[in-house]
């Protein structure tokens, strides 16, 4: 069911797209209102979730740590996985985001006969991470040609670099094919590990059905059923310069794509999809490692309350620490 329901829900709203496409009115709300309304509520929710990580208190560091900390001078310290400077985070900080660095040294460990805890290299689910959500940012990067006129130059560079191996016509694009490929990969991934599998939730399968869901009908448009690419431009054209309209006849396949995007859009802010401003606002990740250098104060500490050093504390209990047969610094 956890995998059942999630994929239901997405039949259920390419149904829903493909029959209000063809009712009188359905176009104008799927093609004009819904995407206003979606992206509204992207960047609302997309702020409200951004402040409320910024409200929370973290009153003392706690990077995480994966390598040796500045210590004693003949000592080499990591710089990237342990930071002490603010050079340092910036490193760790771009390698995490654009290159998933901890992703990369991430291991598997599996029981053998003995029995035996081995572990090992898991650098597939690093690759195609990193191939989802590159091509994830090229597709979307193609598509501001339909919000732009004129096309920006890097745009048609990309646009050109991604169909340069062209297969027929119209050009095939490889990061469709990819991003395809990716998405199996890290669905197969959830279904065939029974490790992962076990702590898969619904929430963990319907983006990745939702986004499949998205894809499968961009392609179609593309390869198969061949939409009205000067209708929906002058649709796309308009949302863009607020005056959008509906010319001629568009394949209820746009409108069932433009359904799912919306639904994507409004997902995103309040799903573990949150995670790409997530990173940014991490304390494990955007910390300074200097607890050996300075002392950091709780700013929320009782002011009536005095700091108890260990000296005193056994001072306080010696006698209870003797008679239960703990060992004491002075007699």
């Amino acid at each position: 069911m956890r995998i059942l329901t999630p994929f239901i829900a997405v039949l259920a709203l390419i149904a829903v797209g493909l029959v209000a496409a063809q009712v009188p009115g359905g176009q104008a709300l799927i093609g004009i209102v819904l995407p206003y309304l979606a992206f509204a509520l992207f960047l609302g929710g997309f702020a409200y979730r951004v402040m409320q990580w910024a409200k929370s208190p973290v009153p003392f560091r706690i990077p995480t740590t994966c390598g040796q900390a500045n210590s004693l001078p003949w000592i080499k310290q990591n710089k990237i996985d342990c930071p002490s400077t603010k050079l340092g985070v910036i490193a760790r900080m771009f390698l995490e985001v654009f290159l998933f660095r901890s992703l990369f040294r991430n291991t598997k460990a599996e029981m053998h006969e003995g029995p035996k805890l081995v572990y090992g290299s898991s650098k597939f689910l690093w690759l195609f991470a990193l191939l989802f959500h590159y091509s994830f940012l090229v597709i979307v990067l193609r598509h501001m040609r339909l919000f732009m006129d004129p096309v920006p130059g890097f745009v048609a560079a990309l646009e050109f670099g991604d169909g340069f191996l062209q297969i027929g016509a119209p050009v095939f694009y490889q990061t469709d094919a990819i991003f395809l490929g990716a998405i199996a990969f890290l669905f197969l991934r959830r279904v065939m590990l029974s490790n992962i599998r076990y702590i898969s939730l619904p929430a963990d399968y319907f983006p990745l059905f939702l986004i499949f869901g998205i894809a499968l009908t961009g392609i179609l448009m593309r390869y198969v059923f061949r939409a009205d690419v000067v209708a929906i431009k002058q649709l796309t054209l308009g949302l863009a310069t607020l005056s959008p309209a509906i010319v001629g006849q568009i394949s209820p396949v746009f409108f069932i794509h433009v359904f799912l995007v919306c639904a994507l859009m409004v997902y995103f802010p309040f799903s573990k999809l949150m995670h790409m401003a997530g990173v940014f606002m991490s304390p494990t990740r955007n910390m300074i490692n200097n607890s050996r250098m300075v002392r950091h104060i709780n700013p929320w500490n009782d002011p009536n309350i005095k700091p108890h050093s260990y000296a005193a504390y056994e001072d306080e209990f010696r006698e209870f620490m003797k008679d239960g047969g703990i060992p004491v610094e002075k007699e």
